[in-house]
C-alpha cells in the first residue's frame, strides 16, 4: 500500500514539477517565472517531506527550511523590484 501512494505522489510531483519548469521556460513576465520558481521549490519541499516521512528520519529538515527561507526572500526581492520599477514609471 505504502509504495502505490508513494508512486502515485511521485507521478503527481514530477507533473508539477514538470509544469512548473515549463512556466519558468515560456514566461511570459519576470513575475510568472518567480511564481513558477517558487512553486517549484515548494515541490521540492513536498518531496523532501514526503521522503523524510517514509524514510522515518529528520535528516533534510535543516535543508527544508533553507529552501523555505531561500524561496521566501527571493520573492520579496523580486516584488519589491518590480513594485520600484511600476512606481519610476509612474512617475515619468
Amino acid at each position: 500500500m505504502m509504495q502505490t501512494v508513494l508512486a502515485v505522489t511521485a507521478v503527481i510531483l514530477s507533473l508539477a514539477a514538470a509544469g512548473a519548469i515549463i512556466r519558468i521556460s515560456r514566461g511570459p513576465s519576470l513575475l510568472d517565472r518567480v511564481l513558477a520558481s517558487d512553486v517549484l521549490l515548494a515541490i521540492l519541499g513536498a518531496a523532501l517531506c514526503i521522503d523524510m516521512a517514509v524514510n522515518r528520519h529528520l535528516n533534510n529538515l535543516m535543508l527544508l527550511v533553507a529552501l523555505s527561507v531561500v524561496g521566501f526572500i527571493g520573492s520579496v526581492t523580486v516584488a519589491r523590484y518590480v513594485a520600484d520599477r511600476r512606481e519610476q514609471a509612474n512617475e515619468s
